[in-house]
């Protein structure tokens, strides 16, 4: 009789969530996504009870203390590339798992060429390509004038033949372009379904963490902008990195979502160029236009994304509306939010925009997702809705509650200090983020109120 009996079952995962139905339905249970399930094959291996023992029987559980267990600080190795340096915590670490995703067309092949020739110099690298030819790979690295004497490209899609050429040539970073066209033989999946995905990604992480390899993998993302393929996907990794950037713009920027050994939200610019992505070591000037003469509704507040303050304008637009239901249009921002600080303006500024297009648009293809922008947002409003500029040289921070108080942000002494060292001498900032000793060169007014706030402009 056979101890261990294996039949195949069909199954239904989701693409969104990966959770798992025994029948088709046009709604996923568990994320409510319409229209995600997919039928996949799996082999179900079942044990007999009579055979199997006690899971704990005749076993050594692993259990120890953690305070005896030993630290030890991860070397970095660095990439070459500044930017991402400071996006993947202060460089790469051995036997991490990095994600990288983003549009196509918007670099990400060319960033891990750059990054992977530069490693070369110092690691044994291996660049596996699924979507391009080794011919198409060398034509890029021609055409970015690189240096890929030390750098080995395979092209191949099967994952057994992948860990094999890596297990022989044992790189000691990795980069598979891309994750979606992977595919394992122990399924009959197609490429890219989420069965797929979820089982080329965990046994790449299994390798990267068992032969201390640094791996890069590659995904595609959805018309929203997500990550394609199970979210399980970005569990398994170390880290996840978007690459962001617009169509019509040079500018390109890299923002870390998960890191396991640093920290989240860190942002590095580039710029792209006939040779490549180069890095732009001062981002807040690519995201000041500093116009000729002062306009209404712009105002310059200091963001902070990661442990880098950078400078950023806000421009608004107010236009009288012919609609029964008036605009609220945001670029680079939550649109909720706005509506909100419109409702604060009205509250607690007496200023109405209820007959009002509102438009908000943050220069340079910005995201700003912390509230420390809703001060300078809402001026920016109320210059454009009066046709009254804001001076030059003014700064703006601060976010602002429902009551209309004016709460302190973080590290706002150092974003002041951001703001001085261009050109700036004068700021509107939370009472509480008000220096004792001052900023030398630069006269700080704290406020508590939206309605001080009006009263300082």
């Amino acid at each position: 009789m056979s101890k261990n009996k294996s039949q195949d079952k069909a199954v239904y995962r989701c693409g969104e969530c990966g959770a798992v139905a025994k029948k088709w339905a046009g709604q996923c249970s568990d994320c409510g996504e319409w229209n995600s399930l997919v039928e996949s094959v799996e082999v179900i291996q079942s044990v007999n009870p009579r055979f199997s023992g006690y899971a704990g029987e005749g076993t050594d559980d692993g259990v120890v203390s953690l305070a005896s267990v030993k630290t030890e600080a991860e070397p970095r190795v660095s990439t070459g590339l500044q930017e991402m340096d400071r996006v993947l915590g202060g460089g790469l670490v051995n036997g991490s798992a990095i994600l990288i995703g983003g549009d196509p067309g918007i670099g990400k092949s060319t960033l891990l060429l750059q990054a992977i020739c530069n490693l070369s110099h110092s690691q044994q690298t291996l660049y596996i390509t699924g979507e391009e030819s080794a011919q198409q790979v060398s034509m890029r690295a021609q055409r970015l004038q690189l240096k890929v004497d030390r750098v080995d490209v395979l092209t191949e899609t099967s994952l057994e033949r992948i860990l094999a050429s890596a297990k022989q040539h044992k790189p000691e970073v990795l980069v598979v372009d891309s994750i979606q066209t992977v595919y394992t033989e122990l399924l009959q999946s197609a490429p890219g379904s989420v069965a797929q995905v979820r089982e080329c990604a965990a046994q790449l992480v299994r390798f990267a963490k068992r032969t201390k390899t640094a791996v890069f993998l590659v995904g595609h993302v959805t018309k929203e902008g997500a990550l394609a393929g199970p979210r399980v996907l970005e569990h398994m990794v170390d880290s996840v990195l978007y690459f962001e950037g617009d169509p019509g713009s040079r500018f390109r920027v890299i923002r870390a979502i998960k890191n396991r050994f640093g920290a989240v939200n860190e942002l590095g610019v580039f710029a792209m160029t006939e040779t490549g992505l180069r890095e732009v070591k001062n981002p807040s000037a690519i995201f000041l236009s500093r116009h000729q003469q002062e306009v209404a509704g712009s105002v310059v507040m200091v963001t902070r994304e990661g442990s880098r303050p950078m400078l950023v304008e806000m421009q608004a637009l107010v236009d009288e509306s012919h609609l029964a239901n008036p605009r609220r249009v945001t670029l680079g921002m939550e649109q909720n939010r706005l509506a909100m600080l419109l409702a604060v303006l009205h509250r607690h500024g007496g200023v109405s925009m209820v007959n009002q297009d509102v438009f908000v648009n943050i220069v340079g293809g910005m995201r700003v997702t912390e509230t420390a922008a809703d001060l300078s947002i809402l001026l920016a409003v109320l210059s454009s809705y009066r046709d009254r500029p804001i001076c030059r040289d003014w700064v703006v921070f601060g976010e602002l509650g429902l009551a209309g108080e004016v709460r302190p942000v973080q590290n706002g002494e150092e974003r002041l200090h951001e703001a001085v060292k261009h050109g700036f001498n004068r700021a509107i900032v939370p009472k509480s983020n008000v220096p004792k000793g001052g900023v030398e060169g630069m006269e700080v007014i704290g406020v508590l109120t939206l309605q001080e706030a009006l009263d300082a402009l």
